[in-house]
């Protein structure tokens, strides 16, 4: 904290929180800059164990400043493989807390798509999370697998993306177009076929996206 607070710059953490709707204050330091005082002050961080990792994340959504968040998601997705079935928990913990787009698709993308991955049985949450009412946890469920490729599990993916197909909320049809539109990159005639069969369903904004590299 100290580093980052060291290189505030007040004018630029104005910009950063209208940015994002005035709902965080920032000390104002750009992600580049940020990531090179992180190595520096990790640089002999190599081996953190789990505990260690959500003991990290815990006290930096404590912090008011947004970018020591960015900091816990960096530390998390860089040591995502050292987290257990276990951690699921910490993790929704942390997307449910001081949540918007910019923490959840990260700590959904690259921190709960591995541990699903790695841990079959934490399907199950997943489908608990699109059907939460939290939506924050429904856009993780749906984002989830969206490094997956051809991995991905088909079933669950358009499951989730026709759990909130109606909605009106913007997070929801977006996370549903992009999930749908990096699927269709391994996928195109399957995403092609679940877009025309639900043409009725889904959102303008959801359709757009999904189809959008297979014109």
């Amino acid at each position: 904290m100290t580093v980052l607070a060291a290189s505030a710059d007040p004018e630029r953490a104005s910009a950063m929180a209208a940015y994002m709707k005035h709902r965080f204050v920032f000390f104002g330091v750009p992600a580049a800059e940020r990531r090179a005082a992180q190595r520096e002050v990790f640089s002999d961080w190599r081996t953190p164990d789990a505990g260690e990792l959500v003991d990290f994340a815990d006290r930096c959504w404590t912090e008011d400043r947004r970018e020591l968040q960015y900091a816990a998601c960096d530390q998390l997705r860089r040591h995502a493989g050292r987290l257990e079935a276990g951690h699921l928990g910490d993790v929704e913990r942390l997307i449910v807390a001081k949540p918007w787009w910019d923490t959840c698709d990260v700590l959904a993308t690259r921190v709960v798509g591995p541990l699903v991955a790695a841990h079959a049985e934490l399907l199950d949450d997943m489908e608990r999370w699109v059907r939460s009412g939290d939506l924050w946890l429904e856009r993780a469920a749906i984002l989830h697998q969206l490094n997956y490729g051809e991995d991905s599990n088909e079933a669950l993916l358009f499951r989730s993306c026709l759990a909130h197909a109606a909605s009106p909320e913007f997070f929801h049809r977006k996370a549903i177009g992009w999930a749908l539109r990096q699927y269709a990159r391994v996928a195109p005639e399957a995403v092609r076929a679940f877009v025309a069969d639900h043409e009725d369903e889904l959102s303008t904004l959801s359709k757009r996206e999904a189809t959008k590299h297979l014109r």
